[in-house]
């Protein structure tokens, strides 16, 4: 396919360019062509998948093909995948699977692993082939969102380069990382992305250029706290009001709280707490504040009950906070019996 490319080229025909992407609702996608070594570019829209001729022939030192998506009531861009096309470079991917199928843009928590997959082919064998033919560079950026950030309209440019190797084989090579390396003094805390690139090595046509790029967002270990009863209380009649307070909710995750008898054990199902039920699905995290009162149905006679904040994720259910508290409606009458003879 390469060579049939090439061919193209050499006949003054444009080089088919395809790319294929599952988009959320709501975002339009558009391809940018790089010309080297002039630099001039153009941007094309494009449906969600299929293929289309370049808008531009190739020129002698090659093409570089980005795959974009904008979200269309935001604004936000968003950089899905990469291409270069030349004569003689080889040709790369790179894949990134985490425990989250969101289609968009991969993404994953900063306490979940996740593995990434490259494939180079076209590399030549001759040693005596120019190097660009015979090798790639691998590298691994790490950037910060910083404690709120989202990464809308971050410079990427400001990355830094964590890991750099070269590739001097083709195939497929699959590492899985078990923690993000992303930068930040609370672990669990972290906002950012890694970026992970292929870059074909500079020679007399053209500058070293990105093959093939891909990034995984990275955000926080959501947490929680129930306020109103304190653990260990003892409560007669009125249930008071309880608060539940919730921060970095993953994008897509199911949050409730549940109330059962007994002391807290995990993996007990309760009842979920009318009112406290709170579904996300965007694509950042967010921080929500849910108050609920009347639930003394919940509490209809004596004994220890617990409350527990539960959020569902991709990943699994998690427990945010939970207390333990006790009920006593039982109503003791101390009297006596007399008679009168």
């Amino acid at each position: 396919m390469k060579a049939f490319s090439l061919q193209l080229v050499m006949a003054g025909v444009c080089t088919m360019a395809a790319f294929s992407q599952t988009p959320g609702e709501g975002f339009t996608n558009f391809i940018r062509q790089k010309q080297f070594p002039t630099g001039f570019e153009r941007d094309v829209y494009v449906t969600s998948s299929g293929q289309r001729l370049s808008e531009l022939a190739i020129d002698p030192g090659g093409a570089r093909f980005e795959l974009w998506t904008v979200k269309t009531n935001a604004s936000a861009q968003y950089l899905l995948d990469t291409r270069f096309v030349s004569a003689y470079v080889p040709i790369a991917t790179v894949a990134i699977t985490t425990g989250d199928p969101y289609p968009t843009i991969p993404r994953t928590r900063a306490d979940r692993p996740f593995t990434v997959t490259l494939q180079v082919s076209g590399m030549s064998t001759d040693p005596s082939a120019q190097e660009a033919a015979r090798r790639v560079r691998f590298l691994r950026h790490v950037q910060s969102y910083g404690p709120t950030g989202t990464g809308v309209g971050i410079d990427r440019t400001q990355a830094t380069l964590h890991t750099q190797s070269f590739l001097d084989n083709n195939g497929t090579f699959t590492t899985t990382y078990a923690l993000t390396a992303v930068p930040g003094t609370n672990l669990a805390k972290i906002r950012g992305e890694e970026r992970f690139s292929i870059f074909s090595l500079e020679d007399y046509q053209a500058p070293a250029s990105q093959i093939a790029s891909k990034y995984v967002q990275v955000w926080p270990v959501a947490d929680g706290a129930i306020t109103g009863v304190t653990n260990g209380a003892s409560l007669r009649f009125d249930a008071p009001p309880l608060t539940f307070t919730m921060n970095d909710l993953y994008p897509d995750s199911r949050t409730y709280a549940q109330i059962y008898k007994g002391p807290a054990v995990l993996g007990t199902q309760g009842t979920v707490i009318p009112g406290s039920a709170l579904i996300i699905y965007d694509t950042v995290p967010h921080n929500r504040t849910l108050v609920v009162n009347d639930w003394d149905e919940q509490v209809d006679e004596s004994g220890q009950y617990t409350v527990e904040l539960l959020t569902v994720t991709p990943f699994g259910t998690d427990r945010l906070h939970h207390i333990t508290f006790n009920i006593n409606r039982d109503i003791n009458v101390n009297a006596t019996v007399t008679t009168v003879e």
